[in-house]
């Protein structure tokens, strides 16, 4: 009985018994911050239980979605564990109790599902005689065949929320699957017994403090496993042997040219693979993004888990995206989300596949040093602050430094790890400390500001007023004057400089009097309602309650004004191409570029560049009026305005509206109307965290910049090249196709020369007592090569021992290999590896019929190999 098939008959016995049949509730729990995951069945239902929610029927059966991780290091090495499973259910919120259920669930396994009832065992709460009567006098089952157990086991809680005991129904899959104790039973930790459903007695409620108070209202929930009752009825060992998991194992097998029972190391990848993808699948469909925190860290670390597996089978590039794509093809029918939200799930994990394939490279290099560090100098552990640099540079996950340590028969010193987390935090506050404004500055302004008052801002109105200078400060001290050659920043009491806010880079300015100048670079708002304006003293002398013009940098100012309304046209254009879930998470508006950041889950692809870049200057070109009024905040969210990230608002806002094309919240400067900004052209698109995308533009005069450069970055082409410009494409394509002949060409050459090579080393071998041993030097330039030349070697000699070497660069690169038939007389090339490995300064190892390793002393190269001729004589003489 298939998966499908068992799924359809559960629902379909309990609607038959007047159940309502609902649709799996999502893995994101709604309304309920207690768990990060829907982790049972009953869980959607947790408020119709304690009666904070009246249900809209009393009966319901559902077969849940769910996922836990507690185990995840047991999935794929045993039979069941799994992180995510489907939890077949039937629920009473205050309907019927056990007299019900219990003969319900024995008609189910016995007459829809065909288990034979001789091998169907019950286990009951130690004190619940209540369920004992009904399953032995009601159903039948003999008294010997109940068995009464412990809270450990047979009563269901799952943090805060109702609970209560439970009565288990157990399948005997044999004595032979059994341990062969005389006191094996139900209970046993063997495989002999497998608990295949459970029905929950919802009898009390569990507060935060553990007491347990009775429910109004005892409901039923019961909870059985579709992979476990799925492996009974297929007759196989483990749940991954069912049609659930094997036709993914096997898109994954065919894949990666692994098929399943090819090896053990396989298997097991095939295995986490299947069920982390199926747990990644269904997160990323109900709305979870990988992320550093909470849920978005569980399915990162699944996601990763998953693809590190897969490197297991041979899989450098993204894969798991086209995994997630089998699961949809297998579930999709029963869970229509998937197919629903497959471009989604498939986007997700290929960008997530794609930034940890950057980070294992990089972390699996420095882990692999490390390892071969902690031998040499005798550690069978990485030094804890060495794994937590791997964690803070390069974003490698304790767990996985800890997987591939313990693959190499090592540890990880994790007090030391905590110890260097620490002491970042503490580093991190103090620097937060730093870098706050001086307390005693701060102090000193605000005071100010209670003397003379704000500083009148003019500058959305005008680029030029008089002024008076209300503060000087040089350094940290305030001072009455300052001269020629002085940093200063100044206090005025009216300005029409910009001040640096809501990502928009501050005005530069000049502040003149009589035979005095100040070239101001920065203005900024310590305290709110004072300018402080940072420049440089250029000639005379400047004192307080002077009065001076202030004149803004106009070039620079309508610069920043095009970037910044430019910023507002690509905010809707994003939202219009990419969707409504486009929300702006940073910006920089500087006079030369444009800079925004947004939440985005992947990378956009180019013709959607080509859309958003369009339709900015469609608008451009379109010469719509800008427009700025001030409105009260929820007016202004009446209209649909946009808010912007992090600006603060007070009960007037000001609201930039540009046509009817956009509408936002916004502080800043802007041109008059649209057709100023000139044009707009996309530089780059990239990513800046998860869920987070950055595109950089230029305008204006940065666009013709941008075009001019490219141009004549053309005609350098070009001229290279020796083509026109016109014609540059097809000669490009024509010295590319040369290239391609000649690198054909080259190969061959290569090819030839290998050849010539072996052949060269073949007449070098040793007869050991029998044996084919040959160690030889060659002219590989990498491993690739060097194990290229193995094979061709193989070809050759057949039954033997080889061991080459190659010196490049300065470092050392070895591989060994050994026949089947010798690896069966106990030679083994992982441990010749590791005797001659030192003699070049490094380490490695391997199976017994390949090994490889490397190192950093190419002097010692021919020692090395002429050792292993003594190595091999000493073993089979």
């Amino acid at each position: 009985m298939k998966g499908q098939e068992i799924r359809e008959k559960f629902l379909r016995f309990f609607e038959s018994k007047g159940h309502k049949i609902l649709p799996s509730a999502s893995l994101i729990p709604h309304n309920d911050p207690s768990i990060l995951w829907t982790a049972a069945g009953m869980v959607p239902f947790k408020p119709y239980f304690t009666g904070a929610a009246k249900p809209e029927v009393l009966r319901v059966t559902t077969c849940q979605k769910c996922l836990r991780t507690p185990d995840i290091d047991s999935v794929g090495r045993t039979a069941r564990h799994h992180t995510f499973f489907e939890m077949l259910g039937n629920f009473s919120f205050g309907d019927y109790f056990k007299k019900d259920a219990i003969p319900w669930a024995w008609e189910f396994v016995t007459e829809h599902l065909g288990l034979e009832a001789e091998r169907l065992w019950i286990t009951i709460y130690l004190d619940d005689d209540e369920a004992f009567e009904i399953w032995h006098k009601d159903v039948g089952v003999p008294e010997n065949r109940i068995v009464r157990m412990g809270k450990d086991t047979n009563f269901w809680e799952i943090g805060v929320g109702p609970c209560g005991p439970c009565s288990e129904i157990y399948y005997d899959l044999g004595e032979e699957r059994g341990c062969g104790l005389p006191d094996c039973a139900v209970g046993c930790d063997c495989d002999r017994y497998l608990e295949i459903w459970n029905l929950v007695f919802i009898q009390f409620f569990r507060d935060e403090e553990g007491n347990y108070t009775p429910l109004k209202n005892k409901g039923i929930d019961t909870g059985m496993g579709l992979e476990r009752v799925a492996s009974v009825l297929q007759n196989v060992k483990t749940n991954f042997d069912t049609d659930l998991f094997r036709d993914i194992m096997d898109f994954t097998g065919e894949l990666t040219g692994k098929p399943y029972g090819t090896g053990a190391e396989y298997d097991l990848a095939l295995k986490v693979i299947a069920d982390h993808s199926r747990a990644v699948t269904f997160a990323v469909a109900d709305g979870a993004l990988p992320s550093n925190e909470g849920r978005g860290y569980v399915l990162r670390r699944l996601l990763r888990r998953a693809v590190r597996f897969g490197r297991v089978l041979g899989m450098e590039e993204p894969f798991l995206y086209r995994v997630a794509g089998a699961v949809i093809d297998k579930m999709g029918n029963a869970y229509p989300e998937l197919v629903k939200n497959r471009e989604l799930v498939t986007r997700v994990i290929k960008t997530e596949e794609e930034r940890f394939g950057e980070t294992l490279a990089q972390g699996t290099e420095i882990i692999n040093r490390l390892i071969r560090e902690a031998r040499q100098s005798g550690k069978n552990y990485i030094d804890g602050e060495q794994a937590f640099r791997l964690y803070d540079t390069y974003g490698f996950p304790m767990e996985l430094t800890r997987e591939i340590a313990e693959e190499n028969d090592l540890t990880v010193d994790e007090e030391g790890f905590t110890r260097a987390m620490e002491k970042q935090r503490e580093r991190a506050r103090s620097a937060r400390q730093e870098t706050e404004y001086l307390s005693e500055k701060t102090a000193r302004l605000k005071n100010i500001l209670e003397q003379v008052g704000e500083t009148v801002f003019t500058g959305y109105d005008t680029l030029a007023t008089k002024s008076k200078i209300r503060a000087i400060f040089v350094g940290d001290e305030q001072v009455d004057q300052a001269g020629a050659g002085q940093e200063v920043e100044l206090i005025l009491d009216i300005t029409p400089c910009y001040a640096e806010a809501g990502g928009q880079v501050s005005d530069h300015a000049r502040i003149t009097a009589e035979s005095t100048e100040v070239a101001v670079e920065e203005v900024t708002r310590p305290v709110e309602g004072l300018h402080l304006h940072r420049g440089r003293v250029l000639s005379g002398i400047l004192r307080v309650n002077d009065e001076v013009e202030v004149q803004v940098d106009r070039r620079r100012r309508m610069n920043i004004a095009r970037n910044h309304s430019a910023t507002h046209l690509l905010h809707k254009s994003l939202k219009e191409v990419l969707g409504g879930h486009v929300n702006q998470a940073g910006s920089l508006v500087a006079p030369d570029r444009l800079r925004f950041d947004f939440t985005h889950y992947a990378a956009i692809e180019p013709d959607e560049l080509a859309r958003i870049e369009k339709m900015v200057n469609e608008a451009i070109l379109s010469n719509l009026k800008v427009e700025t009024f001030e409105s009260t905040l929820d007016e202004a969210r009446g209209m649909g305005a946009a808010a912007l990230f992090e600006e603060k608002y007070g009960d007037r806002v000001r609201v930039v509206k540009m046509g009817d094309f956009s509408l936002e919240l916004c502080g800043g400067t802007h041109v008059q109307s649209t057709s100023e900004v000139g044009m707009f052209k996309l530089l780059s698109e990239s990513s800046v965290g998860s869920g987070l995308r950055r595109v950089e533009a230029v305008t204006g005069e940065g666009a013709m910049d941008y075009l001019r450069a490219k141009e004549e970055q053309l005609n350098l082409i070009a001229k290279t090249v020796k083509a026109a410009p016109h014609e540059l494409v097809h000669r490009v394509e024509t010295l590319v196709q040369e290239l391609r002949e000649l690198e054909k060409e080259a190969e061959t050459l290569r090819a030839k020369l290998a050849r010539y090579e072996v052949q060269s080393m073949l007449d070098r071998s040793r007869d050991i007592a029998g044996i084919k041993v040959l160690a030889a030097r060659s002219g590989a330039a990498d491993m690739d090569s060097l194990r290229a030349m193995l094979d061709l070697l193989w070809d050759k000699i057949g039954s033997g021992v080889i061991v080459l070497g190659a010196a490049v660069n300065g470092k050392v690169n070895l591989v060994a290999g050994v026949s089947k038939d010798l690896v069966a007389k106990g030679l083994h090339a992982g441990k010749l590896l590791k005797e001659i490995a030192p003699l070049v300064g490094g380490g490695g190892g391997g199976r017994p019929d390949m090994a490889q390793a490397g190192g950093k002393n190419p002097a010692g190269l021919e020692a090395a190999l002429d050792k292993v001729y003594a190595l091999v004589e000493s073993a089979v003489i």
